[in-house]
């Protein structure tokens, strides 16, 4: 396409786009209540997918949560009843129902029905929130189907009911008195904009209140799932530990061996602020350090994290010079081997939190890091001089991630001369492409060199590349970095993309827009997979943030009728597809029907390949996605780590969740 018809296509789809109408105040639009929640719920929610859905809950959870926080709330009940549901009910000091000053409706009506309306905006109602930076109630409200609101004040039982997105017919009214108090909300998120799903997932819901239960130690969440009666799951979530049971959890999930007997729990308090850690270190390789601002999961950190990070890598270093245990001549310690094999929950309250980004990903406040830097310092400094066997143990820990580190850094210059980490210099197995349009260009890792060569043959060859394995794949969730250096199957991925690995990773090197793995449909092509997966995750997550890998999904069966010399011919992915198809074939009668069920790429021809699994107009690929860190950091863990029990644990528990499990 050449430049000026580009421009001409450009103009033609902004010419769709754009209004015939002049750009003047006639059409400015003023949404009134909760009509710009409804107009663009992904401005609130983040999305109206799966995640949006659970965010539903987790807004109404956390206004309980900020109740046990002011401390008036000790339990809190989560159901998800038939229907789908939620019910959250606590025993806090009720919403507030008398009539508001301002509005002239009840204050619970206009916490529910205002955008930005709530007691965590001053006025001495909180304290301490997570849910100022949230979307709220009224969100919630806005985006349901219906949603019914339940407040009793000590005296009265208050009750109103809002209907397609937050409408009411009448006021909030008294139907029945009561000596208790607290806020019972049940609501159905609506289908109109939840149209991908509105089925809760148990595990989802699970994790997200079992981690605010450990961070709010002593309050009690009762997580139930009342869905089939015959089937009913229920959990009661209570940690007198708090954060220090989270560490304990996150072991036993993961199956670390740790490295001492207790975990290490340092608070501290200055003005309106406290913070609190728990770590441990175990015997892995990988690093897990979470933090928490107001319960929020700061997911990319924040000045309290950093505050820890510093703090941490200093306290070892000291420790190790003033007992001797680190020589004058030896090279200080830095943060990346003193986090090996780290787990950690970092946990700070503040009465004004300030979040950057609309996430609310990473704590902004300055004055965290100094809290949380000066009382880790101190009182993990004392922590490792009253306990001398545990704290030679974490020295011994952190010197060998030192010595590996070191080691790493020798192989990668080793790798370096012999050009391997080169993008000049490309893997001998190599088939690569022409074009050199990284938004183009597609590497295909393929499993032997039978099927490498299949798709060889039946690429496009200016735009498809294909690298096939060969020898001992590396699970490198066994191995430190310095072993992936010198693995023979690894590193001509690592050449091939051209972004290296480790200190040296960039992604700007990258000459392939697209990553797919192509294994067999069987037990060793599935393990393959998840061992590259596994490396991805490890060293190039950034690939895998940026949507980058893909999994190829070859067809399993060919469905063939030959009538005569004609042949038709179906390619099933699944063995519901394979019995359609058939089933139709035979239907329509005049024929033999035959299935091949393909045991491995090598098995089909080039054409086959191109038409089922290469072609980009016919094929099914899916995109690696990371929707939680954390999840997927553990179950890798839980997969290819060295501890059976939790894998056999992980595995009894899901193998009712497997489909098209063939051997």
């Amino acid at each position: 396409m050449s430049a000026e018809n580009e421009y001409m296509n450009n103009e033609e789809i902004a010419g769709v786009i754009a209004p015939d109408e002049d750009y003047d105040e006639n059409q400015i639009q003023v949404l009134e209540g909760l009509e710009p929640v409804r107009k663009r719920p992904g401005m609130y929610i983040g999305s109206t997918g799966p995640r949006g859905l659970h965010h539903l809950v987790y807004e109404i959870v956390d206004n309980a949560i900020d109740e046990a926080l002011a401390g008036f709330c000790s339990e809190i009940r989560v159901n998800i009843l038939p229907g789908d549901v939620i019910e959250v009910d606590d025993n806090g000091r009720g919403i507030p129902t008398g009539i508001h000053p301002k509005e002239g409706i009840s204050a619970a009506t206009v916490v529910y029905t205002i955008l930005h309306a709530g007691g965590k905006f001053g006025g001495g109602g909180y304290k301490v929130a997570g849910g100022l930076h949230g979307v709220g109630a009224s969100v919630v409200n806005a985006l349901s189907e219906w949603l019914e609101l339940t407040v009793k004040d000590g005296e009265h039982i208050h009750y109103q009911k809002f209907n397609n997105g937050g409408h009411y017919d009448e006021q909030m009214k008294i139907i029945g008195d009561t000596t208790e108090t607290g806020t019972n909300v049940k609501f159905k998120a609506d289908p109109l904009i939840f149209t991908e799903t509105t089925v809760y997932d148990y595990e989802t819901l699970l994790k997200r209140l079992r981690e605010q239960a450990f961070l709010n130690a002593g309050v009690k969440i009762v997580f139930s799932d009342l869905r089939d009666k015959d089937n009913i799951q229920s959990e009661t979530l209570h940690y007198e530990g708090g954060i220090r049971q989270f560490v304990e959890h996150i072991h036993k999930v993961k199956g670390y061996e740790p490295l001492s007997d207790k975990v290490i729990y340092l608070s501290g308090v200055k003005d309106d602020m406290t913070a609190e850690v728990a770590l441990m270190w175990n015997d892995s390789y990988n690093e897990d350090v979470r933090s928490f601002a107001n319960n929020i999961h700061t997911t990319d950190g924040g000045s309290h994290e950093t505050g820890f990070r510093n703090a941490l890598t200093k306290v070892i270093n000291e420790y190790g010079k003033k007992f001797n245990l680190i020589k004058d001549n030896q090279e200080k310690l830095i943060g990346d081997d003193v986090r090996e094999g780290i787990t950690a929950i970092i946990s700070v309250k503040l009465t004004n939190c300030e979040f950057e980004g609309q996430t609310k990903g990473r704590l902004g406040n300055p004055e965290a890091r100094p809290l949380v830097e000066n009382m880790v310092y101190d009182k993990l400094m004392n922590f490792l001089e009253e306990n001398p066997a545990i704290s030679r143990a974490i020295l011994e820990k952190t010197q060998n991630a030192q010595k590996a580190r070191e080691a790493a850094k020798k192989a990668r210059e080793t790798a370096r001369r012999k050009s391997a980490m080169d993008s000049t210099s490309l893997p001998g197995k190599l088939f690569d492409c022409y074009d050199r349009d990284t938004e183009l260009t597609e590497l295909y890792i393929v499993e032997g060199d039978s099927a490498g060569g299949t798709a060889k043959g039946g690429r496009n060859a200016r735009y498809q590349a294909v690298l096939p394995l060969w020898g001992k794949m590396l699970n490198v969730e066994k191995a430190r970095i310095d072993k992936v250096y010198s693995n023979e199957k690894l590193m001509p991925v690592v050449a091939a993309l051209g972004t290296s690995i480790g200190e040296d990773f960039n992604i700007e090197k990258l000459r392939y827009g697209k990553i797919v793995i192509m294994s067999d449909a069987d037990v060793d092509g599935f393990h393959i997979r998840t061992l590259m997966l596994t490396f991805f995750f490890r060293y190039m997550r950034e690939l895998i943030n940026a949507g980058r890998i893909y999994i190829a999904q070859p067809p399993l069966f060919k469905v063939a009728k030959r009538k005569g010399k004609k042949e038709t011919v179906k390619y099933a992915f699944s063995d519901e597809e394979r019995d359609m198809y058939v089933a139709q074939f035979n239907e329509e009668g005049d024929g033999t029907v035959n299935i091949q069920r393909y045991k491995g790429l090598g098995e089909m021809d080039p054409e086959q390949l191109w038409e089922t699994t290469l072609n980009p107009e016919t094929r099914t690929m899916l995109k690696v996605n990371i929707e939680d860190a954390a999840k997927a950091d553990e179950i890798f863990t839980i997969l290819m780590g060295d501890k059976v029990e939790p894998r056999k644990d992980f595995i009894e528990k899901n193998a009712g969740y497997v489909q098209n499990l063939d051997f």
